[in-house]
């Protein structure tokens, strides 16, 4: 993992900013801010950032948007949702549009942390993998080659990229390819959770595999009730 973390924090209560800048900067962070949608776009384009905070209610452009606009053009630098809404409802939005993680507010700076660390580091394994020659190695499932370095799914010559998410997911469906794969443990594998908002989480991402793999009839994700899931090729 690099060794100086940059960071954008896109968030326009001043204060909250101001504290979190302060104490990552501390801890050897390179931090930028933006104040709303707009300016966070135009920072990512120029500052290209190693992982993006992203919170949901602001002026001008909404978070959403703002992630809807980024997953665009990059399907890789991770991002944190910060969110002060307690619907589940708003959590899952965001997750759809490709948040890795999202923290409700007020939140522990210690956690933020934890979790930038976590996810930087998980897209340096996968940039660092995806330029040796192992990375060229597809898994093949019915008729789609997984690339799960490039995060890449190919169907008859045609490409979708994955989120990290949905890459580790797919991964860890092949290796329990045929079997049950129990819902608690890929939770706590893939979320460090099993709280009701990672479960929900996961079933977003369940939901959007299904719709990758549909093109082949032979390939299939099953849910098993209140157990797990099982992907059959």
């Amino acid at each position: 993992m690099k060794e100086i973390i940059n960071v954008l924090l896109v968030e326009d209560e001043e204060v909250l900013s101001t504290i979190i800048k302060e104490t990552l900067e501390l801890r050897g962070f390179s931090f930028s801010i933006a104040k709303n949608g707009v300016e966070g776009w135009e920072q990512f384009q120029r500052k290209k950032p190693d992982i993006c905070i992203v919170d949901i209610m602001m002026p001008r452009k909404d978070g959403y948007s703002l992630v809807e606009d980024i997953r665009i053009v990059d399907h890789l630098t991770p991002i944190i949702f910060l969110t002060a809404k307690n619907e589940i409802a708003d959590v899952l939005k965001g997750l759809k549009i490709g948040a890795d993680d999202y923290m409700k507010k007020p939140f522990s700076l210690e956690e933020l942390i934890l979790r930038i660390q976590k996810l930087v580091r998980r897209k340096y394994v996968h940039s660092d993998q995806a330029t040796s020659k192992t990375c060229d190695k597809n898994i093949i499932v019915g008729n789609f080659q997984f690339n799960r370095h490039r995060l890449e799914l190919t169907f008859e010559q045609k490409s979708v990229n994955l989120s990290q998410r949905e890459s580790e997911l797919l991964d860890l469906l092949i290796q329990n390819k045929n079997q049950l794969l129990d819902r608690n443990k890929a939770l706590l594998l893939l979320w460090g959770d099993n709280n009701q908002f990672t479960a929900r989480s996961m079933d977003v991402y369940i939901t959007r595999l299904r719709k990758y793999l549909s093109a082949d009839p032979a390939v299939e994700i099953l849910s098993i009730r209140n157990k797990g899931f099982k992907l059959i090729d």
